[in-house]
Order: structure tokens, then C-alpha cells, then sequence
């Protein structure tokens, strides 16, 4: 099993690439960087401008740490959250963000840039709750599929309750709607496929999902990380529908 930057960042990013949603077109790049590592770093380097929504937040939060783009610290600040987050300066953010997002956004870069002013990060998260026009679709009445993706897309976390030989049972909470916000229901046990690189997972194991995979398991620390950055975005996502309806009003 290979460690560094880019096999992190391909733990994650692999399970939307094998489902073709994003990244390059030959998911085995990101699984033979799983697995062998350095070998293939340069040849990644090559495509990941095709991570075209990761890889400037990457970038953002390298800048304002004076390291790599693919330095572990800085993937696992994207994925998970850590304190590097921290050091982004929130005008640098608002401006890549406003380069990247605003024409595209139209009516709904009012609540971005309100997300932005009460302290939104560069994270997977953010970009899910803040960036992704699913938040929006579910209040437009699309509620089963725009849910469904929210609560794929979204890194969660959950323990290991077992398996069934091919699949890990994970308990979990997934995400809810109750017509005007967004939460977290009861826990429920849902069915998800291993680690591609078989990293070992066993009952009671806490660990990071994305879409139909665990990532990876993970400590405590990165636990707390990744609740608090979620929840800050998914609070932010929802203070977002306040501020959307005010516009509509006026």
C-alpha cells in the first residue's frame, strides 16, 4: 500500500472517478497510485487539471502553507480538514471562488458569498453544500436525487459493524431534509464496498466514506476534524436558504 499526497488524494477521489463523474478517464491511474505510489506521481501531475474541482483548492491551501499541492497535510485539509485550513486567507478564497464560480452561479452567488463571509473553507465540504447546485435542486422541489448526491458526494464518517464478505457494514448518519433545512437522521447501517487498496478494516473501526467506498479508517482526531468541517458547511448551506428567500422577497 502506498502512502503520500497523491495516494491519499486518490483514495478519495477514486470512487467519483470510477463512476465517471470527474477526473480522468482511466480510473486505474488513481488505483495503481494506491497501490505503487511514486511511480506515476509525474503522470498524475499531468491530469490533474482534470480534477477541475479539487485541484485549485489544493492549490489555494498549498499557497498559504508554502508546500505542495500533493503534500499529505494539505489532501487530507481538503478531504478531511486539519488546521491548515486555518492559514487560508479568506480573501484569497472569495476571490478564487468568484473567478470560478460567480457567472455560473447567477442568483445563487448571494448566498455563496454570504457562506464565504461567515467563514467557509476550502474543503470538500464546502464545495458539496456551497458550490454544488444540489443544495439548490433539493429546494426546487428535486428532492430524492439532489438528497441521494448530497449524502453520496459528502465525505461521512461511520464504525465498522462487519461485513458480508464483498461489502463493509457501516453505521452511519445519513443526511435528511425536512422541506426547508438539511440535517443528519438517526444512525442506520448502510452497505458499502471495502478500501481499493485492501487497507485493513475491521468491527469497530471508525472510518471516511465517499459514494460507495470507505477510504480509509481514521483517528479520533481526524473524526473530530471532518465532523466539524462538515457541520460548519452544512450550517452554512442552510443559513444559505435564509438568505436566497430574502432575495426572492425583495
Amino acid at each position: 500500500m502506498a502512502t503520500g499526497g497523491a495516494a491519499l488524494f486518490s483514495r478519495f477521489a477514486f470512487p467519483p472517478n470510477d463512476l465517471g463523474y470527474c477526473g480522468p478517464a482511466d480510473s486505474q491511474l488513481l488505483v495503481d497510485l494506491m497501490t505503487s505510489g511514486t511511480d506515476e506521481i509525474e503522470e498524475f501531475r499531468n491530469v490533474i487539471p482534470a480534477f477541475a474541482g479539487a485541484w485549485p483548492y489544493l492549490e489555494l491551501i498549498a499557497a498559504s502553507a508554502n508546500r505542495d499541492p500533493l503534500n499529505p497535510g494539505v489532501v487530507e485539509a481538503y478531504w478531511l480538514g486539519n488546521s491548515l485550513l486555518e492559514q487560508v486567507d479568506l480573501l484569497l478564497l472569495g476571490n478564487s471562488v468568484e473567478d470560478r464560480f460567480r457567472r455560473r452561479a447567477g442568483l445563487d452567488w448571494v448566498a455563496v458569498a454570504d457562506g464565504l463571509n461567515a467563514g467557509a473553507r476550502p474543503t470538500h465540504a464546502f464545495h458539496v453544500f456551497c458550490i454544488y447546485p444540489w443544495v439548490g435542486m433539493l429546494r426546487s422541489g428535486v428532492v430524492e436525487q439532489a438528497l441521494h448526491v448530497l449524502d453520496r458526494c459528502r465525505i461521512r464518517w461511520g464504525q465498522v459493524t462487519g461485513d458480508t464478505g464483498d461489502r463493509l457494514l457501516v453505521r452511519s448518519r445519513p443526511l435528511v431534509w425536512d422541506g426547508r433545512i438539511l440535517g443528519l437522521g438517526p444512525e442506520q447501517t448502510e452497505s458499502v464496498l471495502w478500501p481499493v487498496d485492501s487497507r485493513p478494516v475491521a468491527p469497530g473501526d471508525w472510518v471516511a466514506m465517499h459514494w460507495d467506498y470507505v477510504c480509509q479508517r481514521i483517528s479520533p482526531t481526524q473524526r473530530a476534524r471532518l465532523e466539524r468541517y462538515h457541520n460548519l458547511h452544512l450550517e452554512i448551506a442552510n443559513m444559505n436558504a435564509s438568505a436566497l428567500e430574502s432575495v426572492v422577497e425583495k
